[in-house]
């Protein structure tokens, strides 16, 4: 009975420790199983699941998994699993499928894990064609597959293919592996990006006669602020040369460019003033140009003070009025042009004294000008603070209008001016020309003798 007994022992040993080998296997197996269904089953729900509740069930079904394993007992025959699936969509995030799977008999944890994925897979497939809308971005602008991606590490994105990769991953994490729940909410639309716009031409190249027809070609039909300005940047290099001056004419390109000053944008307007500016040089241009002189005009002075369009647009009227055709049409804005002498910064200043300037060397303009109603804060200018060049420009235009006063015979009509106008400061007052005697000791040479000067025609 003792060797009987032994080996029964024995054997009773050796079937426990096979049943505790196939448990350990079935538990290895069923976790192996389980990571190499998700494995298989995560590039499909990808395509169109979020991340936000769908990695949250499948961390909470891989936890029961294992815990089922181990389990076993509890988990019998024809045993029905209840999984509340949330999946998240464009137009109604918070939709729930509930999913009642049988369970073949005798199938354990790993036909469970079957139907249940079984049942994801069939979902995820319904709903696979909402990536198509990757390619859009802002209306009818789609990306070209050789920009980068917008947000993303650079590389390329290629919207023509299918939007399968719509939630794609993006945190850097291997498959099979469960996530927490993010938080984060995938953007519906992409921001629009400039790309690089293949303009045929060099902004600083010389150009003939065809290739600038194409310029103003590509800038009268094309809405796109980028490519307008590298337009008309290029065709106002190519207007500092005399033999395209002509040529621009010619095309018809005035018209053209001057159309971009209504543009709201400062920039567009800022170039096309450059470019008429360049033009304007040629006199059979400045004949074209003065359509829109009145315009300039009065941009110029509701802009931005100090700004580059407002700096541009008295470029503009500077040389516009280096003749004496088109001054008169200016007239109407000459008490804005002093006044802007005290609103503007330093450069401002001397752009604007470089206008006055213009007017104060025609005679003919001389009445309207000592007749308009300036500030008298202008004697502040005569102040020897000021640098050299603010100084000799204010005693040229004292020198200018005291001359064209005396050769058209105003002085005798004194009666006929306001105390607040011009020809009252500059020859009534006596101010101006106390302030004049002061600079005679100035330290600078060249203003000390432009005051002498001055002071010799009183």
């Amino acid at each position: 009975m003792g060797r009987t007994r032994e080996a029964g022992c024995v054997a009773a040993g050796m079937v426990i420790g096979a049943g505790a080998c196939y448990c350990v296997y079935r538990l290895t197996w069923g976790r192996d199983e389980n990571d190499k269904l998700w494995e298989d089953n995560d590039d499909e729900e990808e395509k169109a699941e979020e991340f936000s509740d769908t990695t949250e069930t499948r961390g909470e079904t891989g936890k029961g998994a294992n815990a089922g394993a181990a389990a076993g007992a509890r988990l019998q025959n024809d045993s029905k699993v209840k999984v509340e699936v949330t999946v998240g969509t464009e137009s109604a995030p918070h939709v729930k499928v509930e999913a009642q799977p049988k369970v073949q008999s005798g199938g354990g944890l790993e036909a469970k894990a079957k139907a249940l994925f079984s049942t994801l897979k069939e979902q995820a497939s319904a709903k696979a064609g909402r990536g198509g809308r990757l390619g859009n971005i802002s209306g009818n602008r789609t990306l070209a597959p050789s920009l980068p991606f917008p947000g993303g590490r650079g590389g390329s994105c290629h919207p023509t293919k299918n939007g399968a990769r719509a939630g794609g991953r993006t945190s850097g994490k291997p498959k099979g592996r469960a996530r927490g729940k993010s938080t984060r909410t995938p953007s519906t639309s992409w921001p629009v990006r400039r790309g690089k716009f293949n303009f045929p031409y060099k902004i600083d190249d010389i150009l003939g006669a065809t290739d600038l027809q194409r310029v103003l070609n590509i800038l009268e039909r094309t809405n796109d602020p980028f490519i307008q300005e590298v337009a008309l940047v290029t065709l106002g290099n190519n207007a500092a040369y005399s033999f395209n001056q002509n040529a621009i004419r010619e095309l018809g390109g005035l018209p053209i460019i001057a159309k971009m000053i209504k543009t709201k944008d400062p920039i567009i307007r800022e170039k096309a003033y450059n470019a008429l500016n360049n033009l304007s040089v040629n006199a059979e241009n400045q004949g074209k140009i003065k359509a829109y002189i009145s315009q300039v005009c009065d941009d110029t002075m509701i802009c931005r003070v100090d700004s580059a369009v407002q700096m541009a647009g008295l470029r503009l009227l500077t040389n516009m009025t280096v003749t004496n055709h088109y001054q008169h049409l200016l007239s109407y804005s000459f008490p804005d042009f002093f006044a802007l002498l005290f609103l503007g910064n330093y450069f401002t200043k001397i752009q604007t004294m470089k206008l006055i300037i213009n007017f104060t060397e025609n005679p003919a303009m001389t009445k309207e000008l000592v007749s308009c109603k300036v500030p008298s804060e202008l004697i502040s200018l005569f102040n020897k603070e000021w640098d050299r060049e603010i100084l000799l420009n204010i005693l040229t235009i004292f020198e200018n209008v005291n001359d064209n006063i005396n050769s058209e015979g105003l002085a005798s009509s004194r009666k006929e001016f306001s105390r607040s106008s011009l020809f009252f400061l500059f020859k009534e007052s006596g101010v101006c020309v106390k302030k004049i005697k002061a600079l005679a000791n100035h330290s600078d040479l060249v203003v000390k003798v432009k005051v002498l000067k001055v002071l010799t025609k009183l």
